[in-house]
């Protein structure tokens, strides 16, 4: 008679249960980065605080140097004054023509950062 080893077989289901799991894992969490977010609706409350909505700020500058607020021409002394009145969490987009001269857009963001806005995006083309 033969005598059994005790280990002369490898239980590989366990092994396989655990694969599985971190399978499942995995692709849940690959869908959430894929979306970026969780879509959840917020409920509604009637003592909240209105805050009025933050609507960004869009700069130009043309190739010929010219400064734009929401399209409008303006000074860059008066860029300056309005900028001072809006609030430091405001959104600021800035657009520059690439052939403007580089030192108008080192003016706008100098303007900027000395009033430490904190929400700045400057727009690019792929």
């Amino acid at each position: 008679m033969r005598q059994r080893k005790k280990f002369d077989q490898i239980n590989v289901i366990p092994m396989i249960d655990i694969l599985l799991v971190l399978l499942v894992m995995v692709i849940t969490t690959a869908t959430f980065i894929k979306q970026g977010i969780l879509p959840i609706e917020l409920p509604d409350a009637k003592s909240s605080d209105k805050k009025e909505d933050k609507k960004e700020v869009n700069i130009y500058i043309t190739k010929e140097g010219k400064y734009h607020l929401d399209k409008k021409e303006i000074s860059i002394v008066d860029l300056e004054s309005r900028l001072k009145e809006m609030s430091k969490d405001q959104t600021v987009v800035l657009r520059s023509d690439k052939e403007a001269n580089f030192q108008h857009f080192v003016t706008v963001m100098d303007i900027l950062k000395r009033l430490e806005h904190k929400q700045l995006y400057i727009v690019t083309k792929e």
